[in-house]
């Protein structure tokens, strides 16, 4: 999957049809399990209700909960509300659909350019591993191309570059942080509305990372069953995903089948430009409701 790619699935259209709310549609993502990948319900979501805002406000937050399981093989419909438009602020309700069931509901808010108090939690990129000087995905898991599991890793937009190893096929050390270098495969020619969009999509791809790792349970484990269950963004300072960004994961608890996740995206010069937040379900082979929600 390139970059065009990407693009094509962000890029929602109206749909023709009016009601009070504006209503798009947008592409279909398959995936091995045939369910909807969050990261796509969520980046389409955000990019809808980036085409009713006021020209000139960003995104700063959105907080969205997923309701059903998606058919990864369907379009979507994306019913956006106009709940409010200020001075400086909008705010959007979507609501992501399939064949009449509500997937998901997401409140996003954007805001007019301005000044302020301005302080980050630093963070000291200096004695980190340059992205450059780490493995691609790619360069360790492409013999297994011919796998069709294996394509949803090795087909992603995004490359993933981990300080700490990968848990694709096992867990080498148990831990509850990780931190990975990611950007775009190629250039992302789109303004800043659809770097937000995209980096929501990207987002979801190592949420639950921590969670499994701290187990020592790697993504191959037949049987396991995951969801994302909500989602939370908020966007910090102007970046672009087709330059590195440092995601930082790590997770405080996990309990009731529910594990949470922080994240935080780091540029290159070391500002913080958004961060993250989901609550996610872990199923295992063989425990209570296995089969699902």
């Amino acid at each position: 999957m390139t970059a065009a790619d990407l693009l094509t699935m962000l890029a929602v259209l109206d749909s023709g049809a009016r009601t009070r709310e504006d209503i798009l549609t947008g592409p279909a993502l398959p995936t091995p399990h045939g369910r909807s990948f969050g990261g796509q319900v969520l980046g389409q979501a955000l990019a809808a209700a980036g085409t009713t805002t006021p020209e000139g406000r960003t995104i700063h937050s959105m907080h969205g909960y997923f309701l059903r399981p998606g058919n990864s093989s369907e379009r979507m419909t994306f019913e956006v509300d106009r709940l409010y438009d200020g001075r400086s602020f909008s705010t959007r309700r979507v609501q992501a659909y399939q064949e009449g069931e509500v997937l998901m509901s997401l409140i996003s808010s954007f805001q007019e350019p301005d000044s302020g108090l301005e302080h980050q939690e630093g963070i000291d990129l200096a004695g980190l591993p340059e992205p450059e000087s780490l493995p691609s995905v790619w360069e360790k898991y492409g013999h297994l191309a011919g796998n069709g599991q294996a394509s949803w890793v090795l087909n992603r937009p995004f490359d993933f570059r981990y300080l700490e190893s990968d848990i694709i096929l096992d867990v080498p050390e148990r831990t509850n942080r990780q931190r990975v270098w990611m950007r775009s495969r190629d250039t992302l020619d789109a303004p800043p509305m659809l770097h937000a969009a995209a980096l929501a999509f990207a987002s979801d791809y190592l949420l639950l990372e921590p969670i499994a790792r701290q187990h020592g349970i790697p993504w191959a484990t037949p049987g396991m069953r995951f969801a994302s269950l909500d989602h939370a963004m908020w966007f910090h300072r102007p970046f672009r995903v087709d330059e590195w960004l440092l995601y930082e994961l790590d997770s405080p608890t996990a309990q009731g089948g529910r594990g949470l996740t922080h994240g935080r995206f780091y540029d290159r010069s070391g500002a913080l430009v958004a961060s993250v937040a989901q609550e996610g379900m872990i199923r295992l082979p063989g425990g209570p409701d296995a089969s699902g929600d």
